[in-house]
């Protein structure tokens, strides 16, 4: 890179640091605090809803009612809203809870399972519709009750099928180790089992969808910023204002991918530690 360029760029920089802390501070970029509004109903109560609770319950009734509607209106020749319908429930329903527990267990578990990616699903996706804007699962204490949940089912289901100290035998003493480091693998398999996959369901979802709206955050603020101040105000750095719109529409799209992925891993992973803990040998 020449002189000439480097300082065309520095010079650029400086411009926007300009443009940036004009007018009292200029852009203000997103915070955690979004996630952490003040109430707008039921203030000062326990039962206190501010704007991430009211997007969880709206996304949940709005999961709900689409399950009751579509499962209360079957008909022996599909149309194609009941085609799509069908397709919706039966993807979690083979790929995950079938094809990884089997029909017999599949059947006993497959409320938690599809309950769980539902509504993991539902409460993800707010974070890319307009005036919602939040994804609820970006409160680690949501994702943290369902983890506890599959945690929970995942030791009940091993403690039914083997007992309690078949269970612990089960999980911890592998069998075909070789007898002197079976103590070393007891440890680590306590810790994989019991600490780590609790925590990293939990960090999985909300780190993800934390990301993600600090990055849509940060693009359409900036957009906005862009477009309504600095070139409002006849600086040509406005346009940058494109660019970042068009990063923002790139990530929406993104977002909805791992919306839908998180949901999924969520889902398949209680499934597969459900499995784990009823199989008859690893």
């Amino acid at each position: 890179m020449s002189q000439q360029e480097i300082t065309l760029i520095s010079n650029a920089v400086l411009a926007l640091g300009q443009v940036v802390s004009a007018d009292g501070g200029g852009f203000q970029g997103p915070s955690i605090d979004d996630f952490f509004p003040n109430a707008v109903l039921f203030a000062g109560t326990p039962f206190a809803l501010n704007r991430v609770l009211l997007v969880r319950l709206f996304a949940t009734a709005v999961i709900v009612a689409i399950l009751w509607i579509g499962s209360s209106r079957l008909k022996v020749v599909p149309s194609r809203g009941q085609a799509a319908w069908e397709f919706l429930i039966d993807f979690p329903r083979v790929s995950i809870v079938n094809d990884t527990l089997g029909e017999k267990d599949g059947k006993r578990f497959m409320p938690l399972i599809m309950a769980m990616f539902f509504g993991t699903l539902a409460w993800n996706l707010t974070g890319v519709i307009p005036g919602l804007q939040i994804a609820s699962t970006g409160l680690i204490g949501q994702a943290l009750i369902m983890a506890a949940i599959a945690y929970v089912t995942f030791i009940y289901a091993g403690i039914r099928k083997h007992g309690t100290g078949g269970f612990i035998a089960h999980s911890l003493w592998l069998p075909g180790v070789p007898i002197a480091i079976k103590p070393v693998i007891a440890v680590l398999e306590f810790l994989s089992t019991f600490i780590v996959r609790p925590v990293t369901l939990t960090l999985r979802l909300t780190m993800n969808m934390v990301a993600g709206h600090m990055l849509l955050a940060l693009c359409f603020l900036a957009t906005n910023f862009f477009f309504f101040t600095v070139l409002a105000g006849g600086n040509p750095l406005g346009l940058l204002g494109i660019g970042s719109f068009a990063f923002g529409i790139a990530f929406t799209v993104l977002e909805l991918f791992v919306g839908a992925l998180q949901a999924y891993i969520f889902a398949i992973l209680t499934a597969i530690y459900i499995q784990m803990a009823i199989a008859d040998e690893h």
